[in-house]
């Protein structure tokens, strides 16, 4: 039985119990949101240079005006604020990744149930307090308070699937936007031709103002398919990958409370690895292990070598 397995080591006097060491977590900058916009942009505005354009041709306020103002509109007429806000605050994670490397996980969690293992579960009540990801220290702390493992799954599978769909209506805000601003901008093309109408006596001026009249198509068509759309997959795609550490840390915390074997624990999270992380994790599992092993005897061949001159 696993509860009869963990029988708790009291520490010695004098001696704490000291918290095991903290990941970092933090955030990096996306190099491929921000390559991609400067590729797409930037191959837009070359190509049409090649066909002997001019960006002054394409910087038009007033179309821009009609496409970003008529598209924030509609939005927030469709979305509720609480939402709408939480949308906003979302574009920085489309340009920030959370760094939460997985094997980094691991071997958090395996720190705790190596803890755990060692002094009973009850040792863990400061490192739940300091563990750094907000996750981890409710579940490492419901584990220490005693609750069962099925309440522990439910109460934080119910966080994990609110915080998918909160980032699901967040995602949605911005393929809304996709969908508006190309129809906002063919609005932006009439009223523009509705201007030219006006001068059909000046060949000149028509054949121009229908080239700055088909630009608010342009602003309302690229927008869509270089920031808004783009945007709203890369929500879902964070949401996906955080749910999937989370997971990660729920397994991790559900070992732990089963007293199961640090060892059979690693085998079994290192499941949410991927195949060059996983092999880098054996790789260093396997350098810690030979740095840590003390030296052993001369090999046997080695030591029944003859001695060179004896024969």
């Amino acid at each position: 039985m696993a509860e009869q397995a963990e029988k708790p080591k009291k520490p010695e006097k004098g001696q704490k119990e000291k918290p095991a060491p903290a990941r970092k977590v933090g955030a990096k900058l996306d190099l491929a949101t921000v390559g991609g916009l400067v590729l797409a942009v930037g191959g837009i505005v070359t190509g049409m240079t090649l066909e002997g354009g001019s960006i002054r041709e394409i910087l038009q306020p007033t179309a821009a005006l009609i496409v970003f103002g008529g598209t924030i509109g509609a939005v927030m007429i469709t979305t509720p604020l609480k939402v709408l806000l939480g949308a906003v605050r979302a574009v920085v994670s489309v340009f920030l990744e959370k760094q939460q490397a997985p094997d980094a996980v691991i071997e958090e969690i395996i720190g705790y149930a190596t803890k755990a293992r060692k002094n009973g579960i009850v040792s863990l009540e400061q490192d739940a307090a300091t563990a750094p990801d907000k996750f981890m220290r409710k579940a490492l702390n419901l584990a220490v308070d005693g609750t069962d493992l099925q309440e522990i799954h439910k109460m934080m599978e119910l966080e994990m699937a609110v915080e998918e769909r909160r980032a699901d209506m967040e995602a949605k805000v911005f393929e809304a936007a996709g969908g508006y601003s190309p129809t906002i901008g063919i609005i932006g093309a009439v009223l523009g031709l509705i201007q030219v109408m006006k001068n059909l006596a000046n060949i000149d001026e028509v054949g121009r103002g229908i080239a700055v009249a088909f630009v608010a198509t342009i602003y309302g068509v690229a927008s869509a398919n270089i920031v808004f759309l783009p945007a709203g997959t890369k929500i879902k795609s964070r949401t996906q990958a955080a749910i999937e550490v989370k997971e990660l840390m729920l397994e991790g915390v559900g070992g732990i409370v089963e007293g199961l074997n640090p060892k059979l624990i690693r085998t079994k999270l290192e499941a949410y690895l991927e195949p060059v992380q996983a092999k880098t994790a054996k790789a260093g599992k396997e350098k810690a292990r030979a740095a840590a092993a003390p030296p052993g005897p001369a090999p046997a061949a080695a030591a029944g070598a003859a001695p060179a001159g004896s024969q």
